[in-house]
């Protein structure tokens, strides 16, 4: 842990108010300084286009100002996390999502009209992008949890669900993914089934370190930059994951001690992914840390 005398949350706010965004300036006001859930909302309001999603680089590895999905799962996070994913907003961004999709209800990674702005190298723009599950899963997960309905939902959840039980050979990001769906979809028993088959998946193919301090000696998976490795929190997000019951208390206790003393000496948590701009890198800690103050959080971890 990074200074002497002050608190985790205190160095984070430090580095929250230094390099933030506004947008993550109001969102770390709203959850740890009694900040308004409209300043959220009003802060997030200027990535939305007028086709009802978002872009402007609200998901800092994707510039330039046209809507994206990975856009509007950023969106989604913010307003779920503020108790705001409801109302006129949500049905144009479903609206959004349906007009995107594939024939098969799916949301592509990366949307061709990106083509022309800059974007992370590992994020390739192609004229026909199939659908994908790491763009669709933490979508329609979220609609479902807040109990958003639109005809689009019925044909991507079936997509959700073939991609889910279908998975075999995986990487850590398309599990995060599949968990944010099983989290949220209304078919608990289905879900509780296949997070199972999903648990053992990830420790038969060591998709997760399970002891941070041996980290190094685990291959990181392909086409994942230097020590892009995944840890037990990584998946369960909150103890009510099903993600959760894959791993002890004891393995948990260690991924959340690693995370705990990953807060850099500015106050602010790294990037584990590929930093291909500065500027990106930049945007992208705020939301990481924040992030990794709510997962401690919400664990019963002291940061205050």
């Amino acid at each position: 842990m990074a200074g002497s005398g002050t608190s985790p949350l205190a160095r984070a706010e430090q580095f929250v108010w230094l390099t933030a965004r506004v947008l993550e300036q109001r969102h770390f006001a709203y959850h740890f300084l009694e900040g308004g859930a409209d300043a959220v909302e009003t802060a997030l309001a200027p990535y939305q286009g007028e086709d009802g999603g978002y872009g402007y680089a609200l998901e800092p590895d994707l510039r330039g100002p046209v809507s994206q999905p990975l856009h509007v799962a950023h969106a989604l996070r913010v307003l779920d996390s503020i108790g705001r994913c409801e109302g006129p907003r949500v049905e144009r961004m479903c609206r959004y999502l349906s007009d995107v999709s594939t024939k098969e209800g799916a949301l592509p990674a990366v949307h061709p009209s990106l083509r022309g702005y800059p974007a992370a190298p590992f994020v390739p723009v192609v004229d026909d992008p199939p659908g994908d599950l790491l763009a669709t899963g933490p979508v329609v997960g979220l609609l479902h949890r807040n109990e958003v309905w639109h005809a689009w939902l019925f044909r991507a959840t079936d997509f959700c669900w073939a991609a889910v039980e279908a998975l075999e050979e995986s990487h850590p990001y398309e599990i995060q993914a599949a968990v944010a769906f099983l989290d949220g979809v209304p078919d608990r028993t289905r879900a509780e089934t296949a997070a199972d088959r999903l648990g053992r998946l990830v420790r038969e193919q060591r998709l997760v370190v399970l002891d941070p301090t041996r980290a190094g000696e685990q291959p990181v998976a392909a086409g994942y930059a230097p020590g892009e490795h995944h840890f037990a929190h990584d998946y369960a997000r909150t103890p009510g994951s099903l993600a959760r019951r894959w791993f002890s208390d004891e393995e948990m206790s260690r991924s959340l001690d690693f995370l705990a003393a990953a807060q850099r000496e500015d106050g602010g948590w790294p990037i584990r992914w590929r930093e291909w701009a500065p500027g990106t890198a930049l945007e992208s800690r705020p939301v990481v840390t924040i992030e990794a103050l709510l997962r401690l959080r919400a664990y019963g971890r002291v940061i205050g």
